[in-house]
């Protein structure tokens, strides 16, 4: 989960080695609630963050998009509340500012009011969970809604970058990381594949509730089993539905794709490690993203500071069921081929002695930590961050990823490097103007026949 890459100290500076988690308290209620209780007294509000492990990932081709569409719908009437227009009013009422998110292996809702009203705020928010309503009228308003993100979204030039490489990335499953879902799916909706959602995942064994700031820890479980301990546990959904394994890309892929862009973006991913079974692994992929941010960089002086890139910059992103890693370069026209294999090539460096000095390694490690400390002064966001925390991995694996970061050593970079990307098959995409394409013959043969050249015909395996 790296964020923003900063610059690199020439020296070395001394990384926090824990993270403190003294004030985050949590405890298991007998139904399978998991409540985590942050107390953050400085200011008298509280943050209420309830997240369901659900999202993309659970879905099939004939479900895609209705964890998002159900997102939608959990502000709307309840058997305490008897419309849409109510439920705003109420929230008015309360002070409430609110929201909700659907990413591949989460959908999160969260409500920050006045600390004096907290428990009439989680009594409303229990409503909203126990009994929705799923009214057919609602529902087709809000399906107007939800269908102007995908217009948004589509009319973005770079969608067809991102669609190309999820749908060659993910190739057995893409809809399994595509959180916006299928317009078809969402325009088909009915109130009975709502309760159905509902059935199946929104259960205590599959939740987390966090109270964020100016409460106890023992005021927070204490009101969590008086007003949500009664949820009774339900039955694990991925018994019913097992989330199947993305498999592996058995050779290179590539695709051009076109928009209005008046430059053009060359990217490559991989599959990434995942929590489940390569925790270290992850950590190893946020230092690596991080350093190859770093202005100083091997990777940022040999595609950036040449003139090759406008900008370039490797992502991981953290998950449950592999995460991917995405290398990208915004080029001027002309130069895709040369920043493509200039990209592929400063990646797979991330195992040679001299990808990164000691120093860039210090400092990503210390500038990391101190986005999590950063992170832990804002109640709001601390909560979405241990909600994502608990649904990618757990909420153990939060309190020891700063010590985790720091003990990320070379070996473990080039281990990560071998393990997921040198000579690893991997997908590519060349996104640029249309003109462009046709006036310099850049089409899907022409990248297929660079993507076969850069993989040799046998992995090349860690040496060490």
């Amino acid at each position: 989960m790296a964020a923003a890459p900063l610059v690199a100290d020439e020296i070395a500076p001394t990384p926090f080695r824990t993270l403190d988690t003294s004030f985050i308290h949590d405890q298991v209620l007998d139904n399978g609630l998991t409540v985590v209780v942050i107390e953050a007294p400085t200011v008298p509000i509280v943050t209420m963050e309830l997240a369901v492990r659900n999202g993309a990932f659970v879905e099939t081709p004939a479900t895609n998009g209705l964890a998002h569409l159900y997102e939608h719908m959990f502000f709307k009437a309840n058997a305490s509340i008897p419309s849409q227009e109510a439920y705003m009013a109420r929230q008015r009422e309360m002070g409430m500012i609110w929201n909700g998110t659907t990413s591949n292996e989460r959908v999160n809702y969260f409500f920050t009011l006045p600390s004096w009203r907290v428990e009439e705020g989680l009594r409303f928010m229990a409503d909203a969970l126990l009994s929705p309503l799923f009214l057919q009228e609602e529902l087709e308003r809000e399906l107007e809604v939800v269908i102007g993100e995908f217009d948004r979204a589509e009319s973005s030039p770079f969608w067809p970058l991102f669609r190309a490489m999820d749908e060659q990335l993910w190739h057995r499953y893409p809809e399994r990381k595509d959180a916006l879902g299928s317009r078809e799916v969402i325009l088909s909706a009915t109130p009975e594949q709502l309760e159905d959602q509902r059935e199946l995942f929104y259960h205590p064994n599959n939740s987390l509730l966090v109270l964020a700031g100016d409460i106890t820890a023992e005021q927070g479980f204490a009101l969590a089993e008086e007003i949500l301990g009664h949820w009774p546990e339900g039955p694990d959904p991925f018994e019913r539905l097992p989330v199947p394994e993305h498999p592996p890309l058995e050779a290179p892929t590539g695709r051009v794709v076109t928009s209005g862009t008046q430059f053009s973006v060359v990217q490559i991913g991989w599959h990434g490690p995942d929590t489940r079974t390569t925790l270290h692994d992850t950590d190893a992929a946020d230092v690596l993203s991080f350093i190859a941010g770093q202005t100083g960089s091997r990777f940022q002086a040999n595609l950036v500071e040449t003139g090759l890139a406008l900008e370039a910059g490797v992502r991981y992103v953290t998950e449950r069921y592999t995460g991917p890693i995405i290398a990208t370069a915004v080029v001027p026209p002309g130069q895709e081929e040369e920043a493509l294999r200039a990209l592929h090539a400063e990646v797979l460096a991330f195992a040679e002695p001299d990808a990164f000095t000691d120093a860039q390694l210090r400092t990503a490690q210390t500038l990391l930590a101190t986005q999590e400390i950063m992170a832990q002064q804002n109640v709001d966001r601390l909560a979405h961050t241990i909600s994502y925390w608990w649904a990618s991995a757990d909420i153990d694996a939060y309190r020891t990823y700063v010590d985790r970061l720091n003990d990320v050593e070379r070996t473990d970079l080039a281990r990560l490097t071998y393990r997921f990307l040198r000579n690893r098959p991997f997908a590519a995409v060349v996104l640029t103007h249309p003109d462009v394409a046709a006036a310099q013959g850049l089409d899907d043969a022409w990248l297929q026949a660079i993507v076969d050249d850069l993989l040799p015909a046998s992995p090349e395996e860690d040496p060490r």
